[in-house]
This record gives C-alpha cells, structure tokens and sequence, in this order.
C-alpha cells in the first residue's frame, strides 16, 4: 500500500520524526545542566536551603530527560546505516570523527559525573559533588559543540576535497569544524537552550505561585526565569539577526524561502510579513509586506537589490511554504519571549512579581513556547537547506540507501507507535515531578520573616507574609 511513495520522502519523514523526538530533550537538558550548576553555586555561596531544595526538585527532572535524549538519540544514528548509507558512505571520513569526538569527550564526561550530581552530595562533599554538577553542565555543552559543527558542516561544507570514490575527505580540521556557520548556529542553539529552560522554568514557577503551594520556592524559580528571559530574549534576536547575514552570503536560497521572494527586486526588496506562498503562480498571495524593508534589514540599504527564487534552478529550490511558515512561528515566539521578560522586569519594578496572576498565567502558557521555537528553527534550518544533504555538493536523493519504500513506512510506523508510548509516559512522568514541588518550611517566628532570594516581602511586593503573595498570614494548604 506504500508502493506509491517515494523511498525518499518517507525516509526523511521518518529522520524528520526521530530528530524531532530527540532535539526537544538536548534543548532542554543543555539548559537545565547550567540552571542546576547555577543553583548549587548559589546555595553554596549564600548557604539558602532553598537553592538545594530547587537543586534536589529539578536533578530529577534533569536525570529523567537526560535519559530520554540519549535513547531517542541512539535510535537516530542508526537511520544512518540503515535509510542512509550512501551519505554515510560519502561523508563519513568527515561526520564520522566529528561525532566520534562527541562520544569521547562530551558523552564520556556526561556519564562519568552524573552519578556523583544525582547521588554523591554525602558521599564527595558540597564541593566536589559542584564539580560533578559543572562538569556534566560542560559536557552538555561540549556536546552541543560537536553535533553543531557537524550540522553547520553540511550547511556550508569546507576544508574537504573529494577522493575517487566521490568521498568527503577532510583536508584542513580547522576549517571543517569551524566552518563559516558555525559560530553563528552554536551561539543561536546554545541560547534556544537557554531560554526553553528559563521558560520552562518559570511557568513551573509561575504555576506553584498560582497555587500558593510554595511561595518562597516558587518566587526563586520565576524570578530566575524571568532574569534570564530578560536578558537572554534580545540577545538571541541580535544573534539570529547575525544568523540570518551569515544565512544570506553562505545560503541564499534558503533566505530566499524564508522571505518568500519568488522574484528578485532591483531596487528594493519588501518585508513580507505574512501572505501564503504560491509556488505554483511564483507569488505569495494576500500578503502583507513592509515596502523595502527586507533589503535594510539584510543589506542595510532600503534600495539593496536583492535576488529572488527567479535566479535558482526550479529543481534546487527548496520548499517555499514550509520554509516560509517555519521561520515567521520562530521569530515570532522569539519576540513574545521578549515580551514576556519585559513584562516581568515592569513587574519587577512595580514590585508586583509575585501578585501579579495574569503574567504568571502568561508564563504558563509560555511554557512549551521554547521547544515550539527550537523545532521551528530546526525545520527552517534544514527544509531550507533542501534538496541538498550537504549543501551545494550532495543532493538528498543521492544520499539515500537502495530501499523500498514499504520497508521505510513499516518502520516509520514502528518508530510512531514506540514513540508515543515510551516518550509520552517519560514526558507525563515529568509532569508528575513538576507539580510535587517542596512546600516551604514552617518559618521559625523567632528568627523573624523570612528572606526570599533578592526580595523582603511587605507592603512593596504586595505581601504581609512570606509564605501568601495575597497577603494570607496562614501556611495555605
């Protein structure tokens, strides 16, 4: 019944579909390694129970995706022998080393601390159980560094020659990691990390504030959140601003789709807002465009000619709607993250963080916005690089392993079925965790109020008790 597909469609579905499972959890457990180092300092420098509370509350949660992001990254690799095989062939002296590496460094050190971070505080001491935490915080990153770099090599391969059998060998290491959009894709992921955690994060908090299940707790989790959100929001969109430049000279084709320009424009190029591509017609039609804009956003001139779709080969275009639709879900998140951290930090300055139910229900409602972005990024990112595997020198069909398309759509199905049910109860299991949050100790009355983490409450912050935001003076549930 799948005889009508193509093999290579429905094996890119299905690499579309693992790595769609897989990159949700990296996004997060890169985050979540750095917030839990963060903790632990801060419990270590200002001796606040709370800090390890949050730390021993969330190193679960951390331990449980974690997991899940090596299983469903383990499935992936195999795709590559088994859908894959002739671009494992062809570019595997250059992928192969690089992910090697991934294992032997950042794996290695993930592994060797977790154990020490999850269990050993009473056994190493507060100071070396820091040093497990930083570490297994590093190899996220480290390992965030190898797969960036063999993901940017295939969008702008260099330092490679060919040999006879049409093999990608490397020539110049230095030039193959550090390829022209490397930099740019590391800072813009490794900040994706960042804020899917600080939103989730703070919708957890945000969620307990709502409840009045832990005051102290929670006003730590969301004012930290809404810090990084803060500061972290306007630094991507500078990044990926800096991206997009990087896009434009290495991928022109790819910015192309994601302006939606079917033709070029000589003296002018219009932002196209939103509209719906018609690839058949050449247009977008019913858009909504800002005359020139995109022409003084990509080249800094509002009469910079840019080229359209009109200068590429119909058959190395890549698919406009997708593309088009992708980037605009993307950037729009990105501005309601900025949205968000200056609502809080306004919050913050009226002293109503903590009182104020309509952002928390806005953070709430945040929460799963950050892996909506990193997948809508990562859509843009390689549909925008079709139909090439590695960009400009192997084409997508080239690289495919000699199958049929029934088998590929039997395991496609497989691959569904196993998917849900085993990474739907790991996620519904992480759900349980966040809602059991650590209620707040009873508060000596001898020692006086308690202090929250950079606020007193009263008056100021809307509180006459630190364990209400709405002024209760009893302990809640």
């Amino acid at each position: 019944m799948f005889d009508q597909f193509d093999a290579s469609i429905l094996a890119r579905v299905q690499f579309a579909f693992t790595v769609s499972f897989h990159i949700i959890f990296p996004a997060f457990s890169i985050g979540l390694a750095s917030y839990l180092a963060v903790l632990e300092a801060l419990w270590l420098w200002k001796k606040d129970q709370v800090y390890m509370d949050l730390f021993n509350f969330w190193k679960t949660i951390f331990a449980v995706a974690f997991g899940m992001g090596v299983v469903s990254g383990i499935v992936m690799s195999y795709q590559f022998g088994t859908n894959w095989s002739l671009f494992s062939d062809k570019a595997g002296p250059v992928i192969g080393p690089l992910m090697g590496y991934e294992v032997l460094t950042a794996f290695f050190l993930e592994a060797g601390f977790l154990g020490v971070m999850l269990f050993g505080l009473h056994r190493v001491g507060p100071k070396l159980h820091f040093l497990a935490t930083g570490m297994v915080a590093f190899g996220t990153l480290i390992s965030a560094t190898w797969i960036l770099a063999v993901n940017s090599w295939m969008q702008t391969p260099d330092g490679f020659g060919m040999n006879d059998a049409g093999q990608f060998i490397p020539l110049d290491w230095w030039k193959i990691i550090f390829n022209p959009s490397f930099p740019y894709r590391l800072v813009h992921m490794v900040l994706a990390a960042y804020l899917t955690t600080a939103l989730v994060v703070g919708a957890v908090g945000a969620w307990h504030l709502l409840r009045n299940t832990a005051p102290r707790r929670s006003h730590t989790m969301f004012s930290m959140a809404m810090w990084m959100a803060t500061i972290v929001a306007p630094i991507q969109i500078l990044a990926g601003d800096a991206h997009g430049l990087n896009t434009l000279e290495h991928q022109p084709a790819k910015i192309m789709a994601i302006e939606g320009h079917y033709e070029s424009h000589p003296d002018g190029a219009p932002l196209i807002l939103f509209g719906i591509p018609n690839s058949a017609e050449k247009r977008i039609d019913y858009a909504i465009e800002i005359p020139k804009l995109s022409s003084l956003i990509l080249k800094h001139d509002l009469n910079a000619p840019l080229a359209g779709l009109d200068t590429i080969p119909e058959n190395l275009q890549p698919p406009v709607a997708v593309v088009f639709w992708s980037f605009r879900v993307m950037v729009g998140i990105g501005f309601a993250m900025l949205g968000l951290g200056l609502w809080s930090l306004w919050s913050r300055w009226r002293g109503t963080l903590d009182s104020n139910d309509w952002l928390h229900r806005a953070a709430v409602l945040m929460g799963p916005a950050g892996f909506i972005a990193v997948l809508a990024g990562w859509i843009t990112t390689e549909v925008g690089r079709q139909p090439y595997t590695i960009y400009g020198h192997l084409l997508t069909v080239d690289s495919i392993s000699p199958v049929q398309a029934p088998a590929v759509a039997a395991s496609l199905i497989a691959f569904v079925i196993v998917y849900f049910l085993v990474f739907g109860a790991g996620t519904f299991y992480i759900l349980r965790l966040i809602k059991r949050l650590p209620r707040d100790p009873m508060p000596d009355l001898e020692d006086g109020p308690i202090r929250t983490a950079g606020i007193t409450p009263g008056p100021a912050a809307g509180n006459t008790h630190p364990d209400s935001k709405h002024g209760s003076t009893h302990h809640g549930h």
